[in-house]
């Protein structure tokens, strides 16, 4: 009678079992998914058109082919310099604030260079460095230089040719920035959009969310994940800092375009 009993009991509490059972399995396989979920890359589709219209220069020109942007610029800075010629009315001596002020023999010239960039930037699976040639493109039409020297020596000397507006011409009169534009910042903010490397992806100044970027907040490449006025749903971009490497780091995060003169 005892077993009976004992067996009614079994098969009355067996479904209840089966179901905690199941309800915990369930609950355990629910969070495995969720934590694959979290640990997976999320999808980006950026598409950068909308910044398109930022740009404007002497000498300046974008169209637009497909899911390609191409630049053409005569990269004239649409400010003064001690290195425009002196019949130039952007002449201006130097009236900056760096006492080690030197000039160098150059002069600014008329350029031809056409950038072809991706309107889609992602994430390149292998990286590439930055050349020592042109890497990118400012709003004015201005081009971006890497964070070297000649020779890929440190800017530490060459820093102090650098015009009020922190750039300078190359031998061929090519004028190029390596560190934060400043007539762009004073012109359009501390935070804002300054250009596009040529793999695509975005270029701002030194201040985010009213905080002073450092290299610290960065990543190998000098930029990193975040929202931007632009991007509000957040977009890769890179930051120019105060520090060396100012504007890139050890190489492009993306895939560059084509850059030709």
């Amino acid at each position: 009678m005892k077993y009976l009993k004992k067996t009614r009991l079994f098969l009355v509490l067996l479904p209840l079992v089966l179901l905690v059972f199941n309800a915990c399995g369930n609950s355990d396989d629910s969070t495995e998914k969720e934590q694959e979920q979290m640990e997976q890359p999320t999808d980006t589709n950026y598409d950068i058109s909308s910044i398109l219209s930022k740009f404007e220069g002497t000498g300046l020109s974008y169209a637009v082919n497909g899911n390609l942007v191409t630049f053409t610029t005569q990269n004239l800075p649409n400010h003064t310099s001690p290195y425009y010629p002196t019949n130039n009315p952007l002449y201006e001596d130097y009236n900056g604030t760096n006492s080690n002020f030197r000039i160098n023999p150059n002069e600014i010239a008329s350029q031809n260079i056409v950038f072809t960039i991706t309107l889609n930037p992602e994430e390149a699976v292998n990286k590439e460095a930055t050349p020592m040639g042109a890497i990118g493109i400012s709003r004015n039409g201005v081009v971006f230089l890497n964070q070297y020297a000649a020779g890929g020596a440190p800017l530490t000397n060459e820093i102090n040719s650098f015009d009020q507006w922190n750039g300078h011409p190359t031998g061929n009169g090519q004028y190029h920035y390596h560190i934060e534009p400043t007539y762009l910042t004073q012109q359009f903010g501390e935070d804002a959009f300054l250009g596009l490397l040529s793999d695509g992806f975005p270029v701002y100044g030194p201040v985010e969310d009213g905080k002073d970027i450092t290299n610290a907040d960065l990543d190998d490449y000098h930029g990193h994940m975040h929202a931007t006025d632009d991007f509000p749903e957040g977009i890769y971009h890179y930051h120019i800092t105060s520090e060396d490497p100012y504007i890139n780091g050890n190489g492009f995060y993306g895939t560059p375009g084509n850059v030709s003169r």
